[in-house]
């Protein structure tokens, strides 16, 4: 599951808490991925893009690569989600996420976190989770009918300490996602009635780009079936992967006219081609008749290229050693503010033993 994507608009209610009612908050966006594979274009049109225009305006960001997540359903292979979380750090320095500027967090250590998931366990119920869409949908895409595993079943209340836990105001997601951040906002309600006003009741901001299809058409990319182009993809690769995109099958001939809606090259070219009025030409004249498949598919060659190569560059500059090295201290200095957090949490709690 990830926290972000593309370009974003607000909703719900401004953010607080207990003693600055009156103050305005500064603004923390928490977003993340899951470490189950290498992320890919469909990745950097959603969310990376939208974090590298976060990064320039200074807004205090933090990234979390959701390694304990990804063990809900990766428990039996955890060797497959710990190299992938250095892949996907490198993937982040790769795509100009700069950790100077953006804090990357290992899920897995910042031990605030399970503490704090713990005490919001208490905050909701198991049917409350089971009705939760997301989840509902996640658990029959996943066959878990039969043999839910605890873990999964409770990721969005993970989700929701993973939240709080930073003061995070701002979550960027997709709308399938919407149901998540809503389950953190209840919690947060809740636990702010029981206690007093302590933790902030976060917004989302919503995805107003669809999701990529697969290379192959399919409504999702997905590692395990191969429809994806990496950011890691080597310049060969992106092109064999390109030839082969699903467009228009009764598209045979240059002169027979072509269906733009649900053909995959045009789709990729309306996320990533900045000349949107050569692109709207194109449609017109595949529509038409007399533009073959070839041409649509070399111009998006190109234009990934475009894209991927500064991203090949700056990932040269990096080792796997540099990439979790980084990953690493930036979870040390992210635990500053997740132990502030879990320590106000405590006191309101009433559970904080070393004050009376």
């Amino acid at each position: 599951m990830r926290y972000s994507e593309a370009t974003m608009q607000d909703i719900h209610t401004t953010p607080h808490i207990q003693g600055a009612e009156n103050t305005p908050r500064q603004e923390i966006v928490l977003t993340g991925d899951r470490p189950t594979g290498p992320l890919h274009v469909g990745h950097f049109a959603g969310s990376l893009q939208t974090r590298l225009q976060l990064q320039e305006t200074g807004v205090p960001m933090y990234i979390l690569i959701a390694d304990v997540q990804a063990l809900t359903d990766n428990f039996n292979n955890p060797a497959k989600v710990r190299a992938n979380v250095t892949q996907v750090a490198l993937d982040y320095l790769a795509a100009g996420l700069d950790p100077n500027k953006t804090t990357f967090v290992i899920q897995s250590m910042v031990p605030e976190l399970p503490e704090l998931f713990q005490y919001f366990l208490n905050l909701v119920t198991v049917s409350h989770l089971h009705g939760n869409p997301t989840v509902k949908a996640e658990i029959q895409q996943r066959g878990f009918e039969k043999s839910l595993p605890a873990g999964f079943l409770t990721y969005p209340v993970s989700q929701a300490a993973d939240i709080a836990i930073f003061d995070a105001t701002t979550v960027p997601v997709g709308e399938d996602q919407l149901p998540m951040i809503e389950q953190t906002r209840e919690i947060v309600r809740r636990f702010n009635a029981l206690y007093g006003e302590t933790l902030v009741e976060p917004k989302a901001k919503l995805s107003t780009i669809r999701r990529l299809p697969g290379t192959d058409g399919a409504e999702k990319m997905s590692k395990s079936v191969g429809n994806v182009i990496n950011l890691s993809d080597d310049t060969e690769t992106v092109r064999t992967k390109v030839m082969d995109m699903y467009t228009d099958p009764n598209h045979i001939h240059v002169d027979d006219p072509g269906t733009v809606e649900g053909n995959t090259v045009f789709t990729y070219l309306d996320a990533f081609d900045p000349h949107t009025e050569e692109v709207a030409a194109l449609k017109e004249q595949y529509r038409r008749g007399g533009l073959g498949d070839v041409k649509i598919k070399r111009r998006l060659i190109d234009v990934l290229e475009s894209v991927l190569t500064p991203m090949r560059e700056r990932r040269a500059t990096y080792s796997e050693k540099d990439a979790l090295e980084i990953a690493m201290q930036g979870t040390q200095r992210a635990r500053e503010k997740t132990a502030e957090v879990l320590a106000r949490t405590r006191r309101a709690m009433r559970i904080d033993y070393t004050h009376s």
